[in-house]
């Protein structure tokens, strides 16, 4: 079963949709038991950042997340889920994340219309697990004003073009995340879920997470 965490933000019944319509078992929820019991897990996120790391606070998930990744559960951050995964973000002053990454939160440049929004092209830096399929220059749908800057540049699995070239996916073992939207991306970001729904099934079989 992969779970999906529900703190209050993101459009998570299209996510959930999405995944049903593929054929695999997904729960929203905001039970720890039961996100801790799933096979994989999604964080999604939409919104401020320091206002997405209270919710997680306020429902006693901020650990669960981290355990999850300790006990190398494949998980998916999508968006704003995918920034709180990091160090800090500088989005009104400076916010403290999950630190399960090391890296900042930084500002799209001010030469260029923010927030992002719309089609924008991916360009593959590594052979992530979640793009198997899918093309080194395929559209995506964003929507954000914030990009992540990982210290580690290895965990970079794509890159976007808007004023400079950013990160728009990572992979680290059994740490996936991407900053456009997955269920607003028609058929590409129904590739790149089941995708990781696969990589779920397969680590679950194993034991392990894909690594």
């Amino acid at each position: 079963m992969i779970a999906i965490i529900d703190y209050g933000v993101g459009n998570l019944r299209s996510v959930e949709k999405a995944f049903e319509k593929m054929g695999f078992l997904v729960k929203v929820t905001s039970n720890s038991e039961k996100i801790l019991q799933a096979d994989g897990v999604i964080l999604p996120g939409v919104g401020a950042f320091a206002n997405c790391l209270k919710n997680l606070e306020i429902l006693n998930l901020k650990d669960v997340v981290l355990k999850v990744i300790k006990e190398d559960k494949p998980l998916l951050g999508i968006c704003l889920g995918l920034q709180i995964l990091f160090s800090i973000s500088e989005e009104n002053g400076i916010s403290p994340g999950l630190d399960a990454l090391k890296g900042r939160v930084v500002k799209l440049p001010s030469g260029v219309k923010i927030p992002h929004m719309g089609w924008n092209q991916i360009n593959k830096k590594t052979d992530s697990p979640i793009f198997k399929g899918v093309s080194g220059e395929e559209n995506f749908y964003f929507v954000h004003s914030y990009y992540v800057v990982p210290e580690d540049k290895n965990i970079v699995s794509t890159t976007t073009n808007y004023g400079l070239e950013f990160t728009s996916s990572i992979w680290k073992g059994n740490i996936f995340g991407v900053q456009f939207h997955t269920e607003k991306s028609g058929e590409s970001g129904l590739k790149i879920l089941k995708n990781f729904g696969e990589i779920v099934k397969n680590s679950k079989r194993k034991g392990a997470a894909y690594l």
